[in-house]
């Protein structure tokens, strides 16, 4: 019991109380009802006659407007404060999503939903702001990992949907789930209202803005883009960032069309692979992610990149006669793959930007990020339409691309200074 009560993790909740541990304990509200829903969203859509290219199609058209969200979250986000904009981002984005998600029936509303859920990208911004500004540096890698350690406890309730799905038809399912995933966020949102305040930041953010018109904000744009422009590490983790938000939109996409179409496996055991990424993910965070710490940030993100290649590798070559084995091992070495870059990434990103801009700074490069992938959600769709393994031969040859990058960037000094 010593050991847990003093284990670094449980040191990061002790340590970061108000906004912070507030957000992290709510994440589930939103990672539970989300699992659930994951692993069929694309067979949901496909079920209901939306074909691989219209599916490509609603992916890049909803980037395209999450590009727009995300320019003006950091406006948004600065002007109306965090918490007040990540409450009105999680009714829009997901509370009206899903309850159109829950009654789409054809590419129209399809589109329409994926058009509201992109709004999220407002409320990325602000959320972020929110979990973190008034939390301690030295435990941002910390605070990203629980964050994921929340969201992955909720994948244990992905069977239920698996269940469901084996007794009853896939899509009436999924209608409720969707249901119930906006009676969730419903909460979350009053939850949000009652035990969250704005961060020190977001005040003086919020008052320094609240007489400048949104026209000059927006030409203050004119010298933030610059500077981000010329910081050569912020731009080399916003590549990685590029690489790791395609590779994952296309993943998450068609994953489960590959191996229910071409492989073979029962739609039913879609939801048991997310638990198996969920416990090998939790398993590393919790006993090995803290022992990293002395490796600093390039040598473990160049590492867990290489192993993603590899498990997408073996992935493109499954063999239909061994296609669950395949896939089990894909899922195991890839969930350890993404619990040593995501958040190292995360904190790498925020540890080189300028803490008082951090709004509209993470705005800029969410808006990056999105506006260089949003072509690759149709470009996946066509490469689906042509042979299933495209799509994961694509993601191999930008995950090389960022092992590259990855091994140019430099460990920011204040890693230097915690080894």
């Amino acid at each position: 019991m010593k050991s847990i009560r003093n284990h670094p993790l449980i040191n990061v909740l002790r340590n970061n109380k108000g906004n912070t541990r507030t957000q992290i304990l709510m994440e589930p509200l939103w990672g539970i009802p989300f699992n659930l829903i994951a692993p069929f969203a694309t067979l949901y859509m496909y079920t209901q006659g939306i074909t691989d290219v219209q599916i490509g199609l609603i992916l890049s058209v909803s980037m395209v407007m999450q590009v727009i969200c995300s320019f003006f979250g950091g406006i948004i986000t600065d002007r109306f404060g965090r918490k007040h904009t990540t409450m009105m981002g999680d009714l829009l984005g997901w509370v009206i999503a899903c309850l159109i998600w829950a009654f789409s029936n054809n590419f129209w509303l399809f589109l329409i939903a994926a058009l509201f859920n992109s709004i999220d990208k407002v409320n990325w911004t602000a959320w972020f702001c929110l979990l973190i500004e008034d939390a301690d540096s030295k435990d941002l890698v910390g605070v990203y990992s629980w964050t994921h350690i929340a969201g992955l406890v909720a994948v244990f309730f992905a069977p239920i949907s698996g269940l469901l799905i084996f007794h009853y038809s896939l899509v009436p399912v999924v209608r409720v789930l969707y249901l119930i995933f906006a009676i969730n966020m419903s909460v979350k949102i009053f939850i949000t209202y009652r035990c969250c305040t704005e961060t020190k930041r977001g005040k003086i953010r919020m008052e320094e803005t609240k007489n400048t018109s949104i026209i000059t904000m927006l030409n203050e744009y004119k010298i933030l883009i610059p500077s981000i422009l010329k910081n050569r590490e912020i731009m080399k983790v916003i590549a990685i960032s590029v690489i790791l938000h395609v590779s994952y939109v296309i993943s998450s996409s068609f994953f489960g069309l590959y191996i229910t179409q071409r492989l073979g496996v029962n739609q039913g055991y879609l939801a048991f692979f997310p638990i198996l990424n969920a416990i090998v993910m939790l398993i590393f965070m919790v006993g090995i992610q803290h022992r990293l710490d002395s490796m600093k940030f390039r040598i473990p993100m160049w590492s867990g990149l290489i192993i993603n290649a590899l498990c997408t590798v073996l992935l493109i070559f499954t063999p239909v006669s061994l296609s669950i084995p395949f896939i089990i091992v894909h899922v195991f070495f890839g969930a350890i793959a993404v619990a040593i870059v995501v958040p190292r990434k995360d904190a790498l990103l925020q540890l080189n930007i300028n803490p008082e801009e951090r709004a509209r700074i993470n705005a800029l490069i969410t808006t990056f990020t999105i506006a260089f992938a949003s072509p690759f959600g149709y470009l996946a769709g066509w490469l689906s339409s042509i042979d299933r393994r495209l799509p994961f031969v694509f993601i191999l040859i930008i995950i090389l691309i960022a092992i590259i990058i990855v091994g140019r960037i430099q460990d920011p000094k204040f890693a230097e200074e915690q080894s």
